[in-house]
């Protein structure tokens, strides 16, 4: 589609190594776990192991113990925020960011209507509350039979939705923390961190549309350049292009190859898009594959559906910035799949696949789970992830 403004056509190569530093996977970045975590607007965490493996990715000489010891100390937390899916948040951005996504959990709840019917929301919220907050941290189990007492026909599974939807719940630890586990407790987000903290980060920031305004201009930070649908893809929301209007006199503007209008920050980073991008692992559910509603800057036509099988994800791997192939570990060793081979030239896919077992043994050097291993058991393999 030819352009009928006069924005500039941004390629895909330049979409993909903008995005790339935004998310500090060009070149490994000397900041602390606690402000990647802020820079990146929290990361994915529907499981346990991959906040700790889409840090290592970004940050140099980061190690395990470092974001397990924010967690424990209350400095970040895991809590259900963007496409209401379980987020690892400083405790900050926790408490900013789950009352900009409140409407669309509330319209989540409306979904499970069937099953609340002569249920009264406010009495839910506020009796769940008052649960969870009055002993130890609850199971989503003991939750469901609490408020079953008082709505005993209503349906157990859309009880629990509704009180996770409605509340703050933070998963509290030694869920989430390395090296350890823990059955799924919750409690609300303010008793977790602190009623002084929760009034602080009210009494703070932004509020109302302001608050959306500073969301927009972090998410650019982080994810762009980018339009309108793919921060409503990432945050979960709709109704954004009011406040991206608000912020034009702000912000450059471009378009890409099939002539979307793209937001961006007007001193980010746009690297050339002949900028070597190294080899780098990400874990299932990292948010550079995520959250654009275009995701093509990261995923070819070629590699797209590659990285799931039915509702499971698998880890995956870039090279030369883009989706490439998938990996695991298991016992010292990294098996790495590609989808096509590295280089059509031989020395070209020799030195590939060198950068590739490089990446690979630092990973497993410093995400290596007993620290009893013998560095000679550490091995690269190329062929099948499932055997």
């Amino acid at each position: 589609m030819v352009s009928r403004t006069t924005h500039p056509v941004i390629g895909t190569r330049s979409l993909n190594r903008a995005t790339l530093a935004r998310q500090l996977l060009l070149g490994r970045a000397g900041m602390s776990a606690r402000d990647a975590v802020g820079h990146l607007l929290g990361l994915q965490a529907q499981n346990v192991k991959p906040p700790y493996y889409q840090l290592h990715a970004r940050l140099a000489g980061f190690r395990p113990a470092e974001l397990a010891g924010l967690m424990e100390s209350r400095e970040v937390v895991r809590m259900v925020t963007m496409r209401s899916t379980i987020h690892t948040h400083t405790a900050h951005d926790a408490l900013t960011l789950r009352p900009l996504v409140q409407p669309a959990r509330d319209r989540e709840v409306g979904h499970f209507r069937k099953g609340l019917v002569g249920v009264d929301l406010e009495r839910l919220t506020a009796r769940a509350r008052a649960f969870v907050e009055a002993g130890p941290p609850r199971t989503m189990g003991e939750i469901r039979e609490e408020l079953l007492t008082q709505w005993p026909g209503a349906d157990p599974q859309s009880l629990a939705i509704a009180a996770r939807c409605r509340l703050p719940l933070v998963q509290v630890t030694p869920r989430g923390v390395w090296g350890r586990s823990g059955q799924v407790r919750l409690t609300t987000l303010e008793n977790w961190v602190g009623s002084e903290r929760a009034a602080d980060a009210a009494a703070g920031g932004p509020a109302g549309a302001a608050a959306v305004d500073d969301l927009v201009l972090r998410y650019l930070g982080a994810f762009g350049p980018a339009s309108v649908k793919d921060m409503q893809t990432w945050a979960g929301l709709t109704r954004l292009r009011e406040a991206f209007e608000r912020l034009r006199p702000r912000l450059v503007v471009f378009r890409d190859e099939n002539g979307a209008e793209l937001f961006d920050l007007p001193d980010a980073p746009r690297p050339d898009p002949d900028v070597p991008a190294p080899p780098r692992f990400l874990p299932e559910f990292d948010n550079l594959l995520l959250s654009h509603a275009d995701r093509t800057r990261v995923i070819t036509p070629e590699a797209k559906g590659r990285s799931w099988a039915g509702n499971q994800a698998y880890r995956t791997l870039l090279l030369d910035g883009f989706l490439a192939g998938l990996w695991k570990a298991d016992a010292g060793v990294l098996t790495v799949e590609l989808f096509a081979p590295a280089s059509k030239a031989a020395k070209a896919a020799k030195q590939a696949e060198e950068e590739i077992v490089a990446e690979g043994e630092l990973l497993l050097a410093a995400m290596e789970e007993d620290p009893k291993t013998p560095s000679g058991r550490w091995s690269v393999r190329f062929g099948s992830i499932h055997g």
